[in-house]
């Protein structure tokens, strides 16, 4: 059996899939002309992304994971370099979702078919009428699972998931999510807040509810660390934890990252100008963690 799991967001990283530009079809002109019904902020640089994706390649395999690359496929659109959304992956196998933003909808398929490929098990799908994403998932500990609800993941996806991770233990808790741009932005719970290690957030505290606020808080005892809020735009709060202190966050965000080393956490940076913040998802974005650490 392959190896995956770790229901974390920040057990060391120790194996991880992401998908190139170039295979997610950054160099496909049937692809790129749909660049602007994605969401991106202007038409693809393919060399520019491949470079920036071959940085964050090179720090993930720095930190000491496995990197596993998803291959090309007709499933996949310009967002599937966003390898973290279409899948969560859990103890007991990959649960591939069911997406709220459409033009991706054949992305968790690809996912599904490449788990079973490496001989991971595939736990369950999220069928129609649910919708869900996994970049509104946050471990909070190895049995409780935080899950934005907005327009990418709704009530019904969130009953699916409680229904998968129940039997074995798991809490499935709703966090509302603001409007933020509306419909036509992914706004991910993720795009708002980021484990750095059992005890401690990286928030955009305007940004989260009072609900998600006093859970986190009052319930949970979370140590918060807000970002510069001028670096939102850029994506200062989507960083990924390596595991041990260690967080790989977009160089583009200098006055966050030195907020997050006075905290003293080990920040590794990578240049994200086309690859993340061109279609707006950062480091953990990038990643479709398979096996951490407890």
């Amino acid at each position: 059996m392959s190896a995956f799991g770790g229901n974390s967001m920040v057990g060391k990283l120790k194996r991880v899939m992401v998908c190139s530009p170039r295979d997610a079809g950054w160099g496909r002109a049937e692809r790129i002309a749909e660049w602007k019904k994605l969401g991106h902020a202007h038409e693809p640089n393919l060399a520019l992304a491949q470079k920036q994706h071959a940085a964050l390649r090179q720090e993930l395999e720095a930190a000491g994971a496995e990197v596993i690359a998803l291959p090309a496929s007709e499933e996949l659109t310009l967002d599937a370099v966003y390898a973290h959304d279409p899948s969560l992956m859990t103890d007991w196998g990959a649960i591939c979702q069911r997406m709220g933003k459409p033009e991706r909808d054949g992305e968790p398929a690809a996912h599904a078919a490449f788990y079973r490929a490496l001989g991971i098990p595939v736990l369950g799908e999220i069928t129609a009428p649910g919708l869900a994403e996994a970049g509104d998932m946050v471990w909070l500990d190895e049995k409780t699972l935080l899950v934005g609800r907005g327009y990418r993941t709704n009530a019904a996806g969130i009953e699916q998931l409680r229904a998968l991770l129940a039997p074995n233990g798991v809490e499935v808790l709703a966090a509302p999510l603001p409007y933020g741009g509306g419909p036509k932005v992914c706004l991910h719970l993720m795009s708002l807040m980021s484990m750095l290690d059992p005890g401690t957030a990286l928030v955009d505290l305007e940004w989260l509810a009072v609900e998600t606020v006093e859970l986190l808080l009052r319930e949970r005892g979370l140590r918060f660390i807000e970002i510069d809020a001028a670096e939102r735009a850029t994506l200062a709060c989507n960083v990924l934890s390596l595991g041990g202190g260690k967080l790989l966050a977009l160089a583009e965000n200098p006055k966050t990252n030195a907020r997050l080393r006075a905290a003293g956490f080990d920040v590794r940076t990578f240049p994200g100008s086309e690859l993340a913040i061109n279609g707006g998802g950062g480091p953990t974005c990038l990643t479709r963690p398979i096996l951490r650490g407890k």
